[in-house]
Protein backbone atom coordinates (compact mmCIF):
# COMPACT_ATOMS: atom_id res chain seq x y z
CA UNK A 1 0.00 0.00 0.00
CA UNK A 2 1.62 3.04 -1.09
CA UNK A 3 2.31 6.13 1.45
CA UNK A 4 -0.19 9.03 1.96
CA UNK A 5 1.40 12.30 2.12
CA UNK A 6 -1.44 15.32 3.20
CA UNK A 7 -0.23 18.67 2.62
CA UNK A 8 -2.01 21.50 4.17
CA UNK A 9 -1.75 25.60 5.31
CA UNK A 10 -1.61 24.48 8.61
CA UNK A 11 -1.41 20.98 10.63
CA UNK A 12 -4.20 19.31 12.92
CA UNK A 13 -2.71 19.19 16.20
CA UNK A 14 -2.14 15.66 17.64
CA UNK A 15 -2.83 17.49 20.98
CA UNK A 16 -6.15 18.41 20.30
CA UNK A 17 -8.74 16.74 22.63
CA UNK A 18 -11.82 17.82 19.92
CA UNK A 19 -10.50 17.53 16.70
CA UNK A 20 -12.77 18.16 13.32
CA UNK A 21 -14.32 15.56 11.26
CA UNK A 22 -11.53 16.16 8.81
CA UNK A 23 -8.67 16.25 10.84
CA UNK A 24 -10.28 12.82 12.52
CA UNK A 25 -10.62 11.24 8.67
CA UNK A 26 -7.07 12.58 7.29
CA UNK A 27 -5.67 11.13 10.44
CA UNK A 28 -7.12 7.37 10.20
CA UNK A 29 -6.32 7.62 6.65
CA UNK A 30 -2.85 8.83 7.54
CA UNK A 31 -2.59 5.81 10.35
CA UNK A 32 -3.93 3.18 8.39
CA UNK A 33 -1.63 3.66 5.52
CA UNK A 34 1.34 5.17 7.09
CA UNK A 35 1.81 8.99 6.21
CA UNK A 36 3.38 12.16 6.44
CA UNK A 37 1.01 15.21 7.07
CA UNK A 38 3.25 18.44 6.05
CA UNK A 39 2.63 22.13 6.62
CA UNK A 40 2.94 25.13 8.38
CA UNK A 41 3.49 25.30 12.27
CA UNK A 42 2.31 28.59 13.20
CA UNK A 43 5.58 29.97 13.55
CA UNK A 44 6.91 32.64 12.04
CA UNK A 45 11.28 33.11 11.43
CA UNK A 46 13.75 35.87 11.48
CA UNK A 47 16.46 33.13 10.07
CA UNK A 48 17.31 32.94 6.64
CA UNK A 49 16.15 29.84 6.20
CA UNK A 50 12.59 28.43 7.48
CA UNK A 51 13.54 25.68 9.70
CA UNK A 52 11.51 22.11 9.22
CA UNK A 53 10.04 20.45 12.49
CA UNK A 54 10.01 16.01 12.41
CA UNK A 55 8.22 14.49 15.23
CA UNK A 56 5.79 11.79 15.21
CA UNK A 57 2.55 10.64 15.48
CA UNK A 58 2.23 7.03 15.71
CA UNK A 59 2.68 5.83 12.37
CA UNK A 60 2.21 9.67 11.22
CA UNK A 61 5.18 11.77 10.41
CA UNK A 62 4.03 15.36 11.22
CA UNK A 63 6.43 17.69 9.47
CA UNK A 64 6.14 21.66 9.81
CA UNK A 65 7.77 24.56 8.66
CA UNK A 66 8.27 27.83 9.98
CA UNK A 67 7.26 31.01 7.61
CA UNK A 68 9.08 34.72 7.72
CA UNK A 69 6.59 37.09 8.29
CA UNK A 70 6.92 39.18 5.13
CA UNK A 71 6.29 35.90 3.44
CA UNK A 72 3.34 35.32 6.09
CA UNK A 73 1.69 38.48 5.42
CA UNK A 74 1.82 38.46 0.93
CA UNK A 75 1.11 34.87 1.06
CA UNK A 76 -1.30 34.19 3.46
CA UNK A 77 -3.14 37.53 4.57
CA UNK A 78 -2.22 39.12 1.22
CA UNK A 79 -2.84 36.76 -1.45
CA UNK A 80 -5.00 34.11 0.49
CA UNK A 81 -7.31 36.27 2.31
CA UNK A 82 -7.37 39.42 0.29
CA UNK A 83 -7.58 37.30 -3.47
CA UNK A 84 -8.56 34.04 -3.37
CA UNK A 85 -10.99 34.24 -0.68
CA UNK A 86 -13.11 37.08 -1.58
CA UNK A 87 -12.89 36.14 -5.33
CA UNK A 88 -13.95 32.69 -4.50
CA UNK A 89 -16.58 33.30 -2.82
CA UNK A 90 -17.76 36.47 -5.40
CA UNK A 91 -16.34 39.36 -3.37
CA UNK A 92 -14.50 41.10 -6.30
CA UNK A 93 -15.62 44.19 -4.56
CA UNK A 94 -12.94 43.19 -1.49
CA UNK A 95 -10.44 41.74 -3.63
CA UNK A 96 -6.62 43.17 -3.51
CA UNK A 97 -5.40 42.83 -6.01
CA UNK A 98 -1.77 43.60 -5.07
CA UNK A 99 1.17 41.72 -7.36
CA UNK A 100 3.32 41.62 -4.05
CA UNK A 101 0.52 38.82 -2.34
CA UNK A 102 1.23 36.56 -6.05
CA UNK A 103 4.77 36.48 -5.79
CA UNK A 104 4.40 35.72 -1.92
CA UNK A 105 2.19 33.01 -2.60
CA UNK A 106 4.27 31.66 -5.32
CA UNK A 107 7.52 31.83 -2.56
CA UNK A 108 5.68 30.23 0.25
CA UNK A 109 4.30 27.38 -2.67
CA UNK A 110 7.55 27.07 -3.59
CA UNK A 111 9.27 26.76 -0.17
CA UNK A 112 7.03 24.06 0.76
CA UNK A 113 7.52 21.85 -2.83
CA UNK A 114 11.36 22.25 -1.61
CA UNK A 115 11.30 21.59 1.62
CA UNK A 116 8.73 18.37 1.31
CA UNK A 117 10.47 16.69 -1.52
CA UNK A 118 13.51 15.25 0.44
CA UNK A 119 10.85 13.57 2.56
CA UNK A 120 8.95 11.82 -0.43
CA UNK A 121 9.17 8.27 -1.34
CA UNK A 122 8.95 6.70 -4.86
CA UNK A 123 5.46 5.37 -4.59
CA UNK A 124 4.63 8.38 -2.35
CA UNK A 125 0.16 9.38 -2.71
CA UNK A 126 0.17 13.48 -2.07
CA UNK A 127 -3.37 14.76 -1.03
CA UNK A 128 -2.78 18.94 -1.26
CA UNK A 129 -5.69 20.75 0.48
CA UNK A 130 -7.40 24.26 -0.64
CA UNK A 131 -6.54 27.15 -2.00
CA UNK A 132 -3.72 27.79 0.16
CA UNK A 133 -1.57 25.55 -1.93
CA UNK A 134 -2.90 25.99 -5.68
CA UNK A 135 0.66 26.16 -7.19
CA UNK A 136 2.26 22.89 -4.75
CA UNK A 137 2.19 20.42 -7.49
CA UNK A 138 3.72 23.07 -10.72
CA UNK A 139 6.49 23.53 -8.14
CA UNK A 140 6.89 19.89 -7.03
CA UNK A 141 7.03 19.17 -10.92
CA UNK A 142 9.30 21.40 -11.18
CA UNK A 143 11.19 20.20 -9.17
CA UNK A 144 10.93 16.52 -10.90
CA UNK A 145 8.42 14.90 -8.72
CA UNK A 146 6.38 12.38 -10.34
CA UNK A 147 4.25 10.82 -7.89
CA UNK A 148 0.31 11.06 -7.73
CA UNK A 149 -0.53 14.15 -6.67
CA UNK A 150 -4.59 15.07 -5.70
CA UNK A 151 -5.92 18.41 -4.95
CA UNK A 152 -9.56 18.82 -3.20
CA UNK A 153 -10.74 22.70 -2.86
CA UNK A 154 -12.74 23.07 0.12
CA UNK A 155 -14.53 26.56 -0.76
CA UNK A 156 -16.37 27.25 -4.15
CA UNK A 157 -14.41 27.22 -7.28
CA UNK A 158 -15.90 30.77 -8.85
CA UNK A 159 -17.80 31.48 -12.26
CA UNK A 160 -15.85 31.88 -15.56
CA UNK A 161 -16.16 35.59 -15.41
CA UNK A 162 -15.29 36.31 -11.78
CA UNK A 163 -12.12 33.83 -11.98
CA UNK A 164 -10.50 36.18 -15.00
CA UNK A 165 -10.97 39.26 -12.95
CA UNK A 166 -7.42 37.79 -11.19
CA UNK A 167 -4.58 39.09 -12.72
CA UNK A 168 -2.78 35.57 -12.51
CA UNK A 169 -6.03 33.67 -13.46
CA UNK A 170 -3.85 31.69 -16.39
CA UNK A 171 -1.39 31.11 -14.18
CA UNK A 172 -3.10 29.62 -11.47
CA UNK A 173 -5.34 27.56 -13.69
CA UNK A 174 -2.58 26.15 -15.23
CA UNK A 175 -0.90 25.34 -11.82
CA UNK A 176 -3.82 23.50 -11.17
CA UNK A 177 -3.68 21.58 -13.99
CA UNK A 178 -0.06 19.60 -12.56
CA UNK A 179 -2.34 18.19 -10.49
CA UNK A 180 -3.63 14.39 -11.34
CA UNK A 181 -6.65 15.02 -9.65
CA UNK A 182 -8.80 17.69 -8.47
CA UNK A 183 -11.46 17.48 -6.27
CA UNK A 184 -14.62 20.06 -5.86
CA UNK A 185 -17.40 20.49 -3.43
CA UNK A 186 -20.64 20.10 -5.66
CA UNK A 187 -21.95 19.74 -9.43
CA UNK A 188 -22.01 23.85 -9.99
CA UNK A 189 -18.13 24.23 -8.89
CA UNK A 190 -17.51 21.28 -11.79
CA UNK A 191 -19.69 23.74 -13.72
CA UNK A 192 -17.56 26.49 -13.40
CA UNK A 193 -14.44 24.74 -13.60
CA UNK A 194 -15.31 23.15 -16.96
CA UNK A 195 -16.33 26.47 -18.35
CA UNK A 196 -13.33 28.10 -17.43
CA UNK A 197 -10.98 25.34 -19.14
CA UNK A 198 -13.34 24.89 -22.33
CA UNK A 199 -13.92 29.04 -22.97
CA UNK A 200 -10.49 30.65 -21.49
CA UNK A 201 -8.09 27.83 -21.30
CA UNK A 202 -8.65 25.94 -24.69
CA UNK A 203 -9.08 22.86 -23.32
CA UNK A 204 -11.04 19.84 -23.94
CA UNK A 205 -12.84 17.13 -22.49
CA UNK A 206 -10.80 14.15 -23.43
CA UNK A 207 -13.18 11.43 -21.63
CA UNK A 208 -15.47 11.87 -19.03
CA UNK A 209 -14.12 14.00 -16.04
CA UNK A 210 -10.74 14.03 -17.48
CA UNK A 211 -9.18 17.54 -19.08
CA UNK A 212 -6.48 18.53 -21.39
CA UNK A 213 -5.16 21.56 -21.40
CA UNK A 214 -2.25 22.12 -23.81
CA UNK A 215 -1.30 18.28 -23.38
CA UNK A 216 -1.97 17.83 -20.02
CA UNK A 217 -4.56 15.88 -18.76
CA UNK A 218 -6.42 16.51 -15.43
CA UNK A 219 -9.11 14.61 -13.66
CA UNK A 220 -11.72 16.74 -12.37
CA UNK A 221 -14.75 15.62 -9.75
CA UNK A 222 -17.37 16.08 -7.35
CA UNK A 223 -16.30 15.02 -3.81
CA UNK A 224 -18.59 16.46 -1.11
CA UNK A 225 -17.13 16.31 1.84
CA UNK A 226 -19.34 15.04 4.71
CA UNK A 227 -19.00 15.16 8.63
CA UNK A 228 -18.60 11.86 10.94
CA UNK A 229 -22.36 11.95 11.72
CA UNK A 230 -22.27 8.86 14.49
CA UNK A 231 -19.63 11.20 16.55
CA UNK A 232 -21.52 14.35 16.01
CA UNK A 233 -24.38 12.91 17.37
CA UNK A 234 -22.86 11.37 20.06
CA UNK A 235 -21.27 14.83 21.81
CA UNK A 236 -25.16 15.21 22.67
CA UNK A 237 -25.07 13.42 25.01
CA UNK A 238 -21.99 14.69 26.86
CA UNK A 239 -21.70 16.72 30.04
CA UNK A 240 -21.28 19.96 28.22
CA UNK A 241 -23.46 19.19 25.85
CA UNK A 242 -25.89 18.51 28.56
CA UNK A 243 -24.95 21.45 30.29
CA UNK A 244 -26.46 23.82 27.54
CA UNK A 245 -29.23 21.66 26.57
CA UNK A 246 -30.32 22.54 30.02
CA UNK A 247 -29.74 26.13 30.17
CA UNK A 248 -31.30 26.83 26.72
CA UNK A 249 -34.38 25.18 28.34
CA UNK A 250 -34.72 26.53 31.41
CA UNK A 251 -33.94 30.22 30.05
CA UNK A 252 -36.20 29.45 26.75
CA UNK A 253 -39.03 27.29 28.68
CA UNK A 254 -41.93 28.96 26.74
CA UNK A 255 -39.84 30.25 23.35
CA UNK A 256 -38.44 28.47 20.36
CA UNK A 257 -34.80 28.56 19.29
CA UNK A 258 -33.80 29.67 15.86
CA UNK A 259 -30.03 28.74 15.96
CA UNK A 260 -27.15 30.23 13.91
CA UNK A 261 -23.58 29.19 13.77
CA UNK A 262 -20.77 30.60 12.01
CA UNK A 263 -17.71 32.50 11.45
CA UNK A 264 -18.11 36.08 11.41
CA UNK A 265 -17.25 36.14 7.38
CA UNK A 266 -18.63 37.93 5.31
CA UNK A 267 -19.65 35.39 3.04
CA UNK A 268 -22.49 34.02 5.60
CA UNK A 269 -24.54 36.20 4.85
CA UNK A 270 -25.10 36.86 8.27
CA UNK A 271 -26.86 40.92 7.73
CA UNK A 272 -28.92 39.13 5.64
CA UNK A 273 -30.15 37.07 8.20
CA UNK A 274 -30.95 39.75 10.45
CA UNK A 275 -32.91 41.28 7.24
CA UNK A 276 -35.16 38.14 7.28
CA UNK A 277 -35.53 37.72 11.05
CA UNK A 278 -36.99 41.36 11.28
CA UNK A 279 -39.44 41.02 8.47
CA UNK A 280 -40.45 37.66 9.85
CA UNK A 281 -41.04 39.40 13.72
CA UNK A 282 -42.86 42.61 10.99
CA UNK A 283 -44.96 39.95 9.13
CA UNK A 284 -45.80 37.57 11.60
CA UNK A 285 -46.28 38.88 14.81
CA UNK A 286 -47.44 35.73 16.27
CA UNK A 287 -43.22 35.14 16.68
CA UNK A 288 -42.95 38.06 18.88
CA UNK A 289 -41.83 36.60 22.19
CA UNK A 290 -42.04 33.03 21.27
CA UNK A 291 -39.31 33.27 18.86
CA UNK A 292 -35.42 33.72 19.38
CA UNK A 293 -32.80 34.02 17.06
CA UNK A 294 -29.43 32.34 19.14
CA UNK A 295 -26.33 33.91 16.77
CA UNK A 296 -23.07 32.20 17.12
CA UNK A 297 -20.40 34.78 15.44
CA UNK A 298 -17.04 33.46 16.19
CA UNK A 299 -13.98 35.44 15.63
CA UNK A 300 -12.21 35.09 12.64
CA UNK A 301 -9.27 37.09 10.86
CA UNK A 302 -10.25 40.15 12.79
CA UNK A 303 -6.91 42.02 11.49
CA UNK A 304 -8.64 42.23 8.15
CA UNK A 305 -10.49 45.68 7.31
CA UNK A 306 -12.87 43.67 5.92
CA UNK A 307 -13.95 41.35 8.80
CA UNK A 308 -13.92 44.54 10.83
CA UNK A 309 -16.14 46.08 8.63
CA UNK A 310 -18.96 43.05 8.56
CA UNK A 311 -18.99 43.02 12.59
CA UNK A 312 -19.54 46.36 12.66
CA UNK A 313 -22.22 45.96 10.32
CA UNK A 314 -23.73 43.02 12.29
CA UNK A 315 -23.67 43.96 15.82
CA UNK A 316 -25.26 47.38 14.67
CA UNK A 317 -28.17 45.62 12.99
CA UNK A 318 -28.71 43.47 16.44
CA UNK A 319 -29.03 46.17 18.18
CA UNK A 320 -31.93 47.44 16.11
CA UNK A 321 -33.49 44.66 15.59
CA UNK A 322 -33.54 44.42 19.62
CA UNK A 323 -34.31 48.00 20.02
CA UNK A 324 -36.79 47.95 17.88
CA UNK A 325 -38.88 44.75 19.15
CA UNK A 326 -37.07 43.80 22.30
CA UNK A 327 -39.35 44.14 25.61
CA UNK A 328 -38.08 43.76 29.21
CA UNK A 329 -37.89 40.43 29.79
CA UNK A 330 -37.36 39.14 26.09
CA UNK A 331 -34.90 39.67 23.07
CA UNK A 332 -35.20 38.70 19.56
CA UNK A 333 -31.64 38.29 19.13
CA UNK A 334 -28.92 37.19 21.35
CA UNK A 335 -25.75 37.34 19.71
CA UNK A 336 -22.35 35.55 21.07
CA UNK A 337 -18.70 36.90 19.41
CA UNK A 338 -17.12 33.95 21.27
CA UNK A 339 -15.95 30.09 19.87
CA UNK A 340 -17.64 27.19 21.50
CA UNK A 341 -16.26 23.84 21.66
CA UNK A 342 -17.94 21.50 19.02
CA UNK A 343 -19.63 19.80 22.86
CA UNK A 344 -21.64 23.05 23.21
CA UNK A 345 -22.47 23.48 19.52
CA UNK A 346 -23.90 19.94 19.47
CA UNK A 347 -25.84 20.78 22.97
CA UNK A 348 -27.28 24.24 21.67
CA UNK A 349 -28.21 22.11 17.87
CA UNK A 350 -29.93 19.88 19.67
CA UNK A 351 -32.21 22.70 21.73
CA UNK A 352 -32.98 24.41 18.22
CA UNK A 353 -36.09 24.11 16.94
CA UNK A 354 -34.54 26.21 13.72
CA UNK A 355 -31.37 26.01 12.05
CA UNK A 356 -30.72 29.04 10.06
CA UNK A 357 -27.43 28.55 7.93
CA UNK A 358 -28.33 30.96 4.81
CA UNK A 359 -24.62 32.26 3.62
CA UNK A 360 -24.46 34.21 0.24
CA UNK A 361 -21.64 31.32 -0.73
CA UNK A 362 -20.16 28.37 0.51
CA UNK A 363 -18.31 25.63 -0.75
CA UNK A 364 -19.97 22.74 1.70
CA UNK A 365 -20.80 24.28 5.15
CA UNK A 366 -20.66 21.48 7.47
CA UNK A 367 -23.07 23.29 10.06
CA UNK A 368 -25.57 22.69 7.89
CA UNK A 369 -24.67 18.92 8.30
CA UNK A 370 -24.04 19.03 12.22
CA UNK A 371 -27.29 20.16 13.00
CA UNK A 372 -29.02 17.39 10.95
CA UNK A 373 -27.09 15.11 13.08
CA UNK A 374 -27.43 16.72 16.43
CA UNK A 375 -31.61 16.24 16.54
CA UNK A 376 -33.46 14.04 18.49
CA UNK A 377 -34.93 12.19 15.86
CA UNK A 378 -38.52 11.69 17.87
CA UNK A 379 -38.76 15.55 17.64
CA UNK A 380 -36.22 17.03 14.91
CA UNK A 381 -35.26 20.52 14.40
CA UNK A 382 -35.89 21.89 11.04
CA UNK A 383 -32.88 23.20 8.75
CA UNK A 384 -33.50 26.28 6.83
CA UNK A 385 -30.54 26.16 4.07
CA UNK A 386 -28.71 28.37 1.40
CA UNK A 387 -29.49 27.34 -1.89
CA UNK A 388 -25.70 28.85 -2.62
CA UNK A 389 -24.30 26.25 0.08
CA UNK A 390 -22.50 23.63 -1.39
CA UNK A 391 -24.79 21.46 1.05
CA UNK A 392 -27.97 22.40 -0.70
CA UNK A 393 -27.22 19.25 -3.26
CA UNK A 394 -27.25 16.72 -1.01
CA UNK A 395 -29.62 18.37 1.35
CA UNK A 396 -32.97 18.93 -0.42
CA UNK A 397 -34.97 18.16 1.82
CA UNK A 398 -33.97 20.78 3.92
CA UNK A 399 -36.25 24.10 3.50
CA UNK A 400 -33.88 25.47 0.60
CA UNK A 401 -33.99 29.80 0.27
CA UNK A 402 -32.51 32.44 -1.34
CA UNK A 403 -30.62 34.97 1.39
CA UNK A 404 -30.61 37.60 -0.94
CA UNK A 405 -34.79 37.54 -0.64
CA UNK A 406 -35.44 38.51 2.90
CA UNK A 407 -39.18 38.08 2.43
CA UNK A 408 -38.86 34.18 1.12
CA UNK A 409 -36.03 33.42 3.92
CA UNK A 410 -38.40 34.93 6.52
CA UNK A 411 -41.69 32.57 5.17
CA UNK A 412 -39.47 29.68 5.21
CA UNK A 413 -38.34 30.30 9.32
CA UNK A 414 -42.21 31.03 9.63
CA UNK A 415 -43.07 27.81 7.96
CA UNK A 416 -40.12 25.45 9.78
CA UNK A 417 -41.56 26.79 13.24
CA UNK A 418 -44.99 25.88 12.41
CA UNK A 419 -44.20 22.75 10.39
CA UNK A 420 -46.29 19.71 11.80
CA UNK A 421 -44.06 16.44 13.76
CA UNK A 422 -44.81 14.15 11.03
CA UNK A 423 -43.29 16.46 8.78
CA UNK A 424 -40.10 17.03 10.76
CA UNK A 425 -39.46 13.78 11.43
CA UNK A 426 -39.99 12.46 7.71
CA UNK A 427 -37.63 15.30 6.21
CA UNK A 428 -34.90 14.34 9.33
CA UNK A 429 -34.92 10.75 8.45
CA UNK A 430 -34.25 11.84 4.56
CA UNK A 431 -31.53 14.32 5.59
CA UNK A 432 -29.55 11.57 8.18
CA UNK A 433 -29.29 9.05 6.42
CA UNK A 434 -27.80 10.96 3.61
CA UNK A 435 -25.31 12.33 6.23
CA UNK A 436 -24.89 9.28 7.71
CA UNK A 437 -24.45 7.54 4.36
CA UNK A 438 -22.13 10.13 2.69
CA UNK A 439 -20.15 11.40 5.50
CA UNK A 440 -16.04 12.42 5.71
CA UNK A 441 -15.00 8.45 5.62
CA UNK A 442 -16.67 8.14 2.56
CA UNK A 443 -15.66 11.22 1.54
CA UNK A 444 -12.04 10.50 2.27
CA UNK A 445 -11.95 7.01 0.91
CA UNK A 446 -13.85 7.80 -2.72
CA UNK A 447 -10.96 10.78 -3.28
CA UNK A 448 -8.02 8.36 -2.10
CA UNK A 449 -9.81 5.86 -4.65
CA UNK A 450 -9.98 8.02 -7.53
CA UNK A 451 -6.28 9.34 -6.93
CA UNK A 452 -5.22 5.52 -7.03
CA UNK A 453 -6.81 4.59 -10.18
CA UNK A 454 -4.71 7.94 -12.02
CA UNK A 455 -1.65 7.10 -14.09
CA UNK A 456 1.91 7.93 -12.23
CA UNK A 457 3.39 10.89 -14.07
CA UNK A 458 6.26 8.96 -14.59
CA UNK A 459 4.38 6.85 -17.55
CA UNK A 460 3.51 10.12 -19.36
CA UNK A 461 5.37 12.70 -20.73
CA UNK A 462 7.01 14.86 -18.60
CA UNK A 463 4.97 17.21 -16.73
CA UNK A 464 5.19 21.30 -17.47
CA UNK A 465 6.69 23.59 -15.74
CA UNK A 466 4.22 26.84 -14.88
CA UNK A 467 6.13 30.03 -16.62
CA UNK A 468 4.60 32.62 -13.49
CA UNK A 469 7.95 30.65 -11.78
CA UNK A 470 10.65 32.21 -13.92
CA UNK A 471 9.09 35.42 -12.52
CA UNK A 472 10.25 35.06 -8.75
CA UNK A 473 13.67 36.29 -8.17
CA UNK A 474 16.21 32.61 -7.51
CA UNK A 475 18.02 34.84 -4.72
CA UNK A 476 15.94 37.12 -2.57
CA UNK A 477 18.05 38.69 0.37
CA UNK A 478 15.36 38.14 2.75
CA UNK A 479 15.03 34.72 1.81
CA UNK A 480 17.41 33.10 -0.48
CA UNK A 481 15.12 30.44 -1.81
CA UNK A 482 16.35 26.32 -1.65
CA UNK A 483 17.30 25.04 -5.46
CA UNK A 484 18.52 21.34 -5.64
CA UNK A 485 22.38 21.30 -6.56
CA UNK A 486 23.68 18.59 -9.04
CA UNK A 487 24.05 15.81 -6.92
CA UNK A 488 20.64 16.56 -5.61
CA UNK A 489 21.02 17.99 -2.61
CA UNK A 490 19.58 20.57 -0.66
CA UNK A 491 21.90 22.87 1.30
CA UNK A 492 19.70 25.41 2.71
CA UNK A 493 17.23 22.56 3.99
CA UNK A 494 17.27 22.28 7.84
CA UNK A 495 15.62 19.51 9.96
CA UNK A 496 14.67 20.22 13.47
CA UNK A 497 14.55 17.03 15.78
CA UNK A 498 14.55 17.45 19.39
CA UNK A 499 15.26 21.12 19.23
CA UNK A 500 18.19 20.89 17.31
CA UNK A 501 18.75 22.43 14.02
CA UNK A 502 20.87 20.04 11.42
CA UNK A 503 21.55 20.36 8.05
CA UNK A 504 19.77 17.35 6.25
CA UNK A 505 20.94 16.70 2.28
CA UNK A 506 18.30 14.57 0.35
CA UNK A 507 19.53 12.66 -2.86
CA UNK A 508 16.40 14.16 -4.63
CA UNK A 509 17.82 13.32 -7.95
CA UNK A 510 18.14 9.38 -7.11
CA UNK A 511 14.29 9.39 -6.07
CA UNK A 512 13.24 11.20 -9.05
CA UNK A 513 15.31 8.74 -11.35
CA UNK A 514 17.70 11.77 -12.94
Amino acid sequence: MSRLVVVSNRVADPQDAAPGGLAIALEEALQRQGGLWFGWGGKLCDQSEPQLSISQWDAVTVATTELHKRDHDSYYSGFCNNVLWPVFHNRLDLAAFDPVFYDGYQRVNRQFAQQLLPLLQDDDVIWVHDYHMIALAAELRALGCQQRIGFFLHIPFPPLVTLSAVPQHKALMQALMAFDLVGLQSRQDLQHFESYVLAQADGRISHRHHYRVHGEQTRCEVFPIGIDAHAFAALTHTPQAQQVQSTMTQAYRQRRLVVGIDRLDYSKGLPERIHAFRDLLERHPEHRRSATLVQIGSPTREHLQAYADIRSEFESLCGAINGDFGELDWMPVRYIHQVLTRAQLAGLCHSAAVGLVTPLRDGMNLVAKEFIAAQNPDDPGVLVLSRFAGAAEQLQEALLVNPYDAHSTADSIDQALQMPLAERIERHQKLLARIQTEDVHWWCQRFLQALGQCQPAVQRKPRFSVPALSRIPAADADLPMTRPTRDGSFPYLHVVTGGNAAPRPAAAAQRMGR
